[in-house]
């Protein structure tokens, strides 16, 4: 693959730095997932559901990073497998809660020492401090983003030929 001297762009590419920081995370949670025969989306869900005991589906999607358009086939399928279960809201038959059925609770209960001795093993490798800042550095980057942050202007047509010139500086606006 060829590489080009100067890039482009000038910052480094951060959403592909945090995709390849979670499948790092995730090769060394993942042979317990599928012992026990799980996904990675039924797993964020479980947890979610553990430490929350209801939501509705719009609040898991929201926890769980996971497209709505999926999450009724997760649901089901996870419910068909008796890990969950989901019930109308009382007051408001329109809303639906899900919680953990008894199977789903004693999966969370017998994968909760592996979870725990497994991030156990990956701070004692990579040391508290950075496992620590770690975890602060992204709990403020996530909380940053309520603060206002401006947006480039877009051009109102794209040019016929994009290489034909280097393109003006984008004014930001806020």
């Amino acid at each position: 693959m060829e590489s080009r001297l100067k890039p482009r762009i000038a910052y480094r590419n951060l959403p592909q730095l945090f995709l390849k920081a979670r499948e790092c995370l995730m090769a060394h949670f993942r042979p317990i997932l599928n012992h026990y025969g799980l996904t990675d989306q039924q797993w964020r869900i479980l947890r979610s559901l553990d430490e929350h005991d209801q939501l509705e589906p719009r609040e898991i999607c929201s926890l769980c990073q996971i497209h709505s358009a999926s999450m009724t086939g997760v649901l089901a399928r996870m419910e068909a497998l008796a890990l969950i279960q989901r019930s109308r809201v009382a007051g408001d038959q329109r809303r639906v809660g899900v919680r953990l059925a008894a199977k789903g609770d004693q999966l969370v209960r017998e994968m909760a020492p592996l979870i725990d001795l497994q991030y156990q093993l990956i701070e004692e490798a990579i040391g508290a401090d950075i496992f620590d800042d770690l975890f602060r550095s992204l709990e403020a980057f996530i909380g940053a983003q309520s603060q206002s942050v401006g947006h480039v202007e877009l051009p109102s047509t794209m040019p016929a030929n994009a290489d034909a010139g280097a393109p003006e500086k984008p004014q930001v606006f806020e």
